[in-house]
């Protein structure tokens, strides 16, 4: 393998580890964690791992950007997390990532009327078969399923589907890395969630050294560590790569619950999975769509021209 292959093999391995970690989150929460917690799981989560990187970075929002990273970590993370543990508490792990396939078909959306960057319809019908199977898993489970996890399941996967177009309608400032930028979101994301845990949930619980644990791999390699990696990735690898790794992500979650938990899963909802995750990307390894300025990716030397450039879309899992 030559030099160049080897280093963008290596790169790709370990932008991989991001949506590997993000699949085993629901594992975690509903295993190690206390019950009935989002609030204060989600807080746990993204404000240690935001002022962790604050510290690395060593960069504050300048100007607009101030408003601009509230709002960026309220839809990335100050609603997202919060709902995507209210999903996981009642969800079996694979079946509430797997709704978050239909995240494709709210990015694509929302970059037609943001970015006004028109999809392919090979994007618009990989996206509904990609819905399509998501329907076959929940509908085929309607008995067992929850549906206020259901509900919060697409809620999370509507809010991080915005923040990311936003994200790439805003691009970065001058000089600031993802490192930097994923702890204004982090930290922004977890000062909103604080005042709500306290308002809903009362105190902190009792936590045991297995609460303790869980809490430390969400804030540490699922949360600081993971949104690192994949943004970095971001920046270096093109846009099909990085969204080819989005289905590893549920795909993660429904292993660890079938593996390790002991979900079963119908042969009809495995096909709806397997649907899911084929039309998810076969989405990926195409185009989004055509803009007016002509959509692209930009390496890690270039800089867009502006703060709202229009770049290609990646959706972040």
């Amino acid at each position: 393998m030559r030099p160049q292959a080897a280093h963008r093999a290596g790169l790709t391995a370990l932008t991989a580890l991001a949506p590997v970690s993000w699949g085993t989150t629901y594992a975690v929460t509903t295993e190690f964690l206390p019950p009935d917690r989002p609030l204060f799981t989600g807080l746990l989560r993204a404000l240690p791992a935001g002022l962790l990187l604050l510290a690395l970075a060593r960069v504050l929002p300048r100007g607009a950007w101030w408003w601009k990273s509230v709002v960026l970590g309220a839809l990335n993370i100050g609603a997202f997390f919060p709902l995507l543990f209210v999903s996981a508490y009642r969800l079996p792990g694979g079946m509430a990532a797997v709704v978050g396939s239909v995240g494709p078909l709210f990015v694509v959306g929302l970059s037609a009327l943001l970015l006004g960057q028109r999809p392919s319809a090979r994007t618009l019908l990989t996206g509904i078969a990609a819905a399509f199977g998501v329907s076959l898993v929940v509908l085929q489970a309607a008995g067992a399923l929850d549906a206020l996890g259901v509900l919060a399941a697409f809620a999370s996967t509507t809010s991080m589907s915005t923040g990311t177009v936003l994200t790439k309608r805003w691009g970065r400032p001058e000089g600031v890395g993802p490192l930097a930028l994923t702890g204004w979101q982090l930290t922004a994301g977890g000062l909103l969630i604080a005042p709500l845990a306290v308002l809903v949930e009362g105190a902190p619980p009792a936590l045991d050294g297995r609460a303790v644990g869980g809490y430390l791999y969400l804030a540490v390699a699922n949360t600081a560590v993971a949104y690192w990696l994949w943004f970095r990735g971001i920046g270096r690898l093109t846009a099909t790569q990085v969204t080819f790794l989005g289905p590893l992500s549920p795909l993660t979650a429904a292993l660890v619950g079938w593996a390790a938990l002991g979900q079963a899963l119908t042969p009809v909802q495995l096909a709806g999975m397997a649907l899911a995750f084929g039309a998810t990307v076969a989405g990926q390894i195409g185009p989004w769509g055509k803009g007016p300025a002509g959509a692209r990716t930009f390496s890690a030397s270039e800089k867009p021209a502006r703060e709202d450039s229009k770049v290609t879309l990646v959706k972040v899992g």
